[in-house]
């Protein structure tokens, strides 16, 4: 059995996530959460939320011990792109592209033996 969590249009470029988000993958929760508390990155906070959010649905929906999680699968894909203009000299302007990220954590149960 597998639980999921997904976090949508959060406000980090997916390129960012992906750096935290390898960095986790194949781990027990108890180290995926370790790695997440002391990982210096802005992304890490929303991830940590993600994983936290899908340990519940697995203790709530699937009745399964959270002990014996692990984080089968972990991705980031683009969201939407915000598309704004900053003024730069002599009258012209340059896009700026603010990008989203959908962050998914699918945790399941320990492989025995």
């Amino acid at each position: 059995m597998q639980a999921k969590a997904v976090a949508k249009s959060v406000r980090i470029a997916p390129r960012k996530v992906r750096l935290v988000v390898d960095l986790i993958r194949g781990k027990g929760v108890g180290e995926a959460l370790a790695i997440l508390t002391l990982t210096p990155k802005s992304s890490s906070p929303v991830v940590e939320k993600v994983l936290r959010s899908a340990m519940a649905n697995a203790e709530h929906n699937l009745g399964l011990d959270t002990n014996d999680l692990v984080v089968a699968e972990v991705f980031v894909d683009q969201g939407a792109t915000l598309k704004r203009f900053r003024p730069r000299a002599q009258g012209r302007a340059s896009k700026i592209h603010k990008r989203t990220s959908h962050i998914t954590v699918v945790l399941s149960e320990k492989k025995e033996g």
